[in-house]
């Protein structure tokens, strides 16, 4: 068996030889296809995740697609030589929240794979296979391998409830803007306005359903019903909150730096603006990822611009903060 990236303390990392770990009742060993690289493997790597959200020795990886090499007891033998995703958050099943079908807001303390449990960048991945999601058999696990940051916006667009016909708006267009473009023309939107800093970025936006694109500078309507907002910045949630009509609907899945001064709570009252937030994905939102996938109506792939080996973990990392317009989603391949 070939090798599993481990960072064993921030900046450091080394490639260890990987043994799978045979799956015990509940749970599945997957053959990884491939994984994703996002801006928090760059924190954990870096060592500038918050206390809490990671357990040095690690294997990072949370966004991953594969096979089902084997079950424990107690789970179905068919999973067995299924394509699946899976969640990342090791929710208790026993709280209250996760009862309301809330886990990412479990309870019992945050475990989540890839940052505090072993994660994907290895060959095999064993976990509860509670967590998995099957996907349909001729289903491209390259382009599934993005599904994990899609199940997030799958989230934001459920909290969002747009209706056909409303006008509805993205602010960024990293992946996870691409991803809201395409879960909102899904919905038959009116308008479907994108803005964003990157010019460069308003042919992908047009080819994924956007009706309109705009950068920050430009002139902005401010009277859409709905607003999902990606970018991650203080000042990208009052852009968001400024391009809605009275009574709009807001929702901020972006996580700006420490200290960031964004939204003007009265205006946010005054306004009556309705403000939600997504962190993680819980049960619903994946479930609903994997349906619209599979329905064709979510194309992944022209994001993914890098494709490397996991000994090119260094490199992969660099690219991902490089802050190049030609990087995309990165890709490791154990």
């Amino acid at each position: 068996m070939s090798d599993a990236v481990v960072i064993v303390a921030p900046g450091e990392h080394r490639l260890a030889p990987h043994e799978p770990r045979r799956p015990e009742p509940g749970e599945a060993l997957v053959h990884v296809h491939a994984v994703g690289i996002c801006g928090s493997d760059r924190e954990v790597y870096q060592g500038n995740r918050p206390e809490g959200y990671v357990r040095y020795p690690l294997t990072p990886g949370h966004e991953w697609s594969g096979t089902v090499a084997a079950v424990g007891a107690g789970v179905p033998s068919t999973l067995v030589g299924r394509k699946v995703v899976g969640e990342g958050f090791r929710n208790c099943q026993v709280c209250d929240r996760c009862h309301a079908g809330e886990s990412t807001l479990c309870t019992a303390g945050y475990e989540e794979t890839g940052f505090t449990q072993p994660g994907a960048m290895a060959p095999t991945l064993t976990l509860p296979a509670r967590l998995l999601h099957v996907l349909p058999d001729g289903a491209d696990l390259t382009a599934a391998a993005l599904l994990e940051p899609a199940a997030c916006i799958a989230a934001a667009a459920l909290k969002a409830n747009a209706r056909p016909g409303e006008r509805v708006a993205v602010v960024g267009t990293g992946t996870l803007g691409m991803f809201a473009i395409q879960f909102l023309k899904a919905g038959s939107p009116a308008e479907l306005l994108v803005v964003g800093t990157r010019p460069d970025r308003a042919e992908l936006s047009r080819t994924f359903g956007a009706t309109d694109f705009r950068t920050k500078d430009q002139e902005l309507p401010d009277d859409f019903d709905v607003v999902i907002e990606t970018a991650g910045s203080a000042d990208a949630a009052r852009t968001a909150a400024g391009l809605l009509r009275r009574g709009g609907r807001l929702v901020l899945t972006g996580i700006p730096a420490p200290g960031a001064e964004g939204l003007d709570p009265t205006e946010l009252v005054v306004r009556q603006l309705e403000v939600h937030t997504v962190f993680g994905a819980p049960p619903d939102a994946w479930a609903h990822t994997v349906r619209v996938f599979g329905a064709g109506l979510l194309d992944p792939l022209p994001l993914v611009t890098h494709e490397l080996p996991l000994d090119e973990f260094p490199h992969a990392i660099e690219l991902v903060g490089s802050g190049d317009p030609k990087v995309g989603k990165v890709l490791l391949r154990p």
